[in-house]
């Protein structure tokens, strides 16, 4: 066969594609069209895995912390469990749903989420209180936390702001006013409920966000000097005055000197008596002596003070490294997605539960005063339980799309 036959067949095989069609020539490559759902690579694996060893760890401790409270207060030592499994069930099947849908697609609903947190936050007040506070929508026996809608809100939002003005995250429109006007608006709303503690993790995941997407940080500085301002002007027009009772002996649980001392202090001075009597090795899983009647309600923000009585510093820290190691591979998977908006937006989520547990560990240390800081995972709560599986679900989606190695 001649070179000029060869040369001819060959021009003709590259008329036609794979499937027999015929090529345009010089056609431009189709654009990808974008779907809601999308399995990508795969979840990342070690990432799953050390968030259900979390879940179930804290499904345990909760138990072990809860069931004398659950059976003097309830009649029945499952109580707490029973509704904890049913929430860490919704949540699991909504992280797995979450993490198909491509989370491209929360670009354009970050402001729905937003609007819908404003809602929540709005509605609590309505609301008759709880505990004198107003957090909480009743919804069938089961109390919603509006205050874990707007974390994860303002994260969203903060995300999609910083993807898409990135080069002008450094001037005082684009970087400074809009995550201004959402931040005060929110604390304002969390003022009137109120609830001191969510404003504080929302500052941080405010900060961790701006920094994250190039503000100048000239402008954090600003800011910090802006909320010392704004905390002493509430101070003295008495708009703190429910934060200042929870600040009543911070600091002297073990150094009371008064009445009242002693009863304000009798928690984080319970709390400490569990962390310390715990030792190198604990006193053994449900042996904990605190929790019966001495620590308040230990399945809630104090159940790490439980955790180290009964696992004792060397349990305590492996819980710690666990939690290290989320947080740690959730930056990792964030950092390898192929967006800036993926990335912002796995930092952004995965740093709320790095901030929660640190604020946690001081609060029961007495290092911070007792402001009702939850432990993801471990404390007993719904609503919070069900939103980090969800944002967790935001991750895995993201993990789907990440340019990481999969185990």
């Amino acid at each position: 066969m001649s070179s000029e036959t060869l040369k001819r067949m060959s021009n003709e095989r590259q008329r036609y594609d794979s499937r027999g069609r015929t090529r345009r020539k010089n056609a431009p490559p189709k654009k990808r069209k974008r779907i809601a759902f999308s399995i990508g690579m795969g979840i990342d694996l070690p990432f799953l895995i050390i968030l259900l060893v979390l879940l179930v760890t804290g499904l345990i401790m909760m138990f072990s912390a809860s069931y004398a409270v659950a059976y003097y207060n309830q009649g029945d030592s499952f109580f707490f469990l029973k509704r904890q499994l049913i929430f860490a069930v919704i949540g699991f099947v909504l992280m797995m749903g979450i993490s198909y849908i491509d989370y491209h697609s929360l670009h354009h609903l970050c402001y729905v989420f937003l609007g819908l947190s404003y809602l929540a936050l709005f509605l609590v007040l309505l609301l008759p209180p709880v505990n004198n506070v107003h957090r909480w929508i009743g919804v069938g026996g089961y109390g919603i936390q509006a205050s874990e809608f707007s974390k994860f809100a303002i994260v969203l939002f903060l995300a999609h702001w910083g993807s898409l003005y990135y080069d002008k995250m450094s001037t005082i429109k684009y970087g400074v006013v809009p995550a201004l006007a959402v931040f005060v608006s929110t604390a304002v709303l969390l003022v009137l409920e109120p609830h001191y503690s969510g404003i504080v993790i929302i500052l941080l995941l405010t900060v961790v966000m701006l920094y994250l997407a190039g503000i100048n940080t000239k402008w954090l500085a600003v800011a910090g000097v802006a909320v010392v301002i704004a905390f002493l002007i509430a101070w003295v027009t008495g708009l703190l005055s429910y934060a200042m009772t929870r600040m009543e002996g911070w600091g002297q649980a073990l150094e009371y000197t008064t009445e009242k001392m002693w009863q304000t202090t009798w928690q984080t001075r319970n709390s400490l008596y569990a962390i310390g009597s715990g030792g190198l090795f604990g006193l053994g899983l449900g042996n904990s002596r605190q929790k019966y009647g001495y620590l308040p309600e230990p399945q809630n923000d104090f159940i790490f003070a439980v955790v180290c009585e009964e696992l004792g510093l060397v349990g305590a820290i492996v819980i710690l490294i666990i939690f290290a190691a989320l947080v740690y591979r959730g930056v990792k998977i964030a950092l390898k997605a192929p967006d800036r908006f993926g990335k912002l937006l796995g930092i952004g989520l995965i740093s709320q539960i790095g901030i929660q547990v640190i604020l946690n560990i001081f609060v029961i240390t007495d290092w911070l005063p007792n402001t009702g800081i939850s432990l993801p995972f471990f404390s007993y709560g719904g609503s919070s339980l069900v939103v980090l599986m969800a944002q967790m679900g935001v991750i895995l989606s993201i993990s789907r799309h990440s340019n990481i190695e999969k185990a």
